[in-house]
């Protein structure tokens, strides 16, 4: 079926999703560090009781790819999943901070990190889905347009809550500015999913009665492990070589998910006892500070494509990706909270790329039928990193640190800077997949009309099956 530009509403809503995908990403991240050390964690214990996103993400976004891949019905293909997900994410949000337990908190982040993985993969297979080639750089730059306002709303949530007068804490000690922003989240995830759900149709499969038939013999679970099996035997080189990128970017990044607020309550306001109130205000300072790295990403993320357009995208991210690092690297120098903020500056716009250019480049060397499963399996190269972070760091910052050093987490927050600076290095080697007209084509129709808006054209919500 032939597609056609999608107007800014049209792309508004097929991403507006991702708002609340992000809240609850987060939340959980600028929060659940500091949760677990309420409850008792050292340290060194933290990356592990963390295993459960990288786990749930290498487990789960393959399969729900390739199921995604395979299903069509009066909901579509991708939208059923975004739905359940997002069901599953908010019950999960909402309990979280009512937690007693390490163990407890640690078995709801399992939950939690299940279902937001069941919304967020097909998100990525449907913006290939419904956009024509030229415009799914601008796709995936208005999904990290979203990202970061999701993601600010979140992090700045507990400190906007301590300043209107909540304060107090659990009975297990999480403070009750974190118990409600989590509870919030818990209604904005699903309200932004059901937005994106209900005012967006998707295509139907080209040739609907001959993948009815197809379907009917390539059903069974066995099926889709083959599949899976089979996409990674296939992988495309540009895929292989991003793999390579995607894995030292996101070491970086976990590196700061892990550490950065714990070192700022530590190395920025002093506070050595999880207990303290001191410390308490250097976590809330902490998560307000991922939020300039998030409000940067949206603030940057409409001006990548015209940068694509002028430099390439692979020189777009490598130098976002220096960025981050810088801001990462410089935390070493730093002792004001209000200079603090700057570091997340260069961070945003990494972050900015990250969401987008290498799925804009891996879009164009993917066979359009296998998109999800392909989507899914590229989130491999995330999850890895992070699993080998989640059971490495520990005995890591044992050893080279010391099993209590109060300077662990900032040394491993620059260690994600190194990371980023390789991962940029390793952009060089990507070769980009050029398309029929052109990619540089496509780039300069992104950058002159990314999302402009026709007067007579409103948003109109999905009637159903209909493209």
């Amino acid at each position: 079926m032939q597609r056609t530009r999608l107007n800014f509403w049209q792309m508004f809503n097929m991403s507006f999703g991702f708002l609340g995908i992000q809240f609850g990403w987060g939340l959980q991240l600028a929060n659940m560090s500091a949760v677990y050390e309420k409850l008792g964690a050292r340290p060194d214990q933290v990356p592990a009781l963390w295993l459960a996103a990288p786990l749930t993400g290498l487990l789960i976004q393959p399969i729900i790819g390739a199921m995604s891949d395979r299903t069509w019905g009066r909901f579509g293909r991708r939208r059923p999943y975004f739905f359940v997900g997002a069901v599953l994410a908010s019950i999960a949000l909402f309990f979280m901070p009512t937690s007693g337990t390490l163990w407890m908190a640690a078995g709801l982040l399992w939950v939690l990190d299940a279902s937001v993985n069941i919304s967020m993969e097909p998100f990525r297979a449907f913006v290939a889905d419904k956009l024509v080639v030229s415009q799914r750089t601008a796709g995936f730059v208005m999904q990290s347009f979203f990202i970061g306002i999701g993601a600010s709303l979140a992090n700045a949530l507990p400190l906007v809550l301590s300043k209107l007068g909540v304060s107090g804490t659990t009975t297990s000690g999480i403070p009750l500015t974190v118990k409600y922003s989590f509870q919030i989240g818990a209604a904005v995830f699903l309200a932004c999913v059901l937005w994106t759900v209900l005012t967006t149709d998707e295509f139907p499969p080209e040739n609907l009665d001959e993948w009815k038939r197809g379907k009917e013999s390539r059903n069974s679970v066995g099926d889709v492990v083959r599949e899976i099996g089979s996409a990674i035997r296939e992988m495309p080189v540009t895929m292989k070589q991003l793999a390579v990128v995607q894995i030292f970017t996101w070491l970086g990044l976990f590196c700061m998910w892990l550490f950065f607020v714990p070192a700022t309550a530590r190395h920025v306001f002093g506070a050595t006892d999880p207990q303290s109130a001191l410390y308490t205000s250097g976590i809330e300072w902490g998560g307000f500070a991922f939020a300039f790295y998030s409000i940067t990403c949206f603030l940057v993320a409409f001006l990548l494509p015209r940068l694509a357009t002028r430099i390439g995208r692979k020189a777009t991210h490598a130098v976002a990706l220096c960025c981050g690092a810088a801001g990462l690297l410089s935390l070493w120098l730093i002792h004001d909270k209000y200079v603090l903020l700057l570091t997340m500056v260069g961070v945003g716009i990494a972050w900015a790329s990250i969401l987008s250019m290498p799925y804009a480049i891996l879009s164009t060397a993917l066979p359009g039928h296998r998109m999800g499963v392909y989507m899914g399996v590229f989130n491999f190269f995330i999850v890895i990193p992070e699993i080998v972070a989640s059971l490495g760091f520990g005995p890591l910052i044992r050893a080279l640190f010391g099993q209590d050093n109060p300077n662990a987490p900032l040394y491993v927050v620059m260690m994600g800077g190194v990371c980023m600076l390789v991962a940029a290095a390793c952009v060089a080697m990507v070769r980009e997949v050029v398309v029929e007209g052109g990619d540089r084509d496509a780039m300069r129709a992104e950058a002159t009309e990314p999302f402009l808006v026709p007067e007579s054209v409103q948003p109109v919500p999905s009637t159903g099956l209909n493209a």
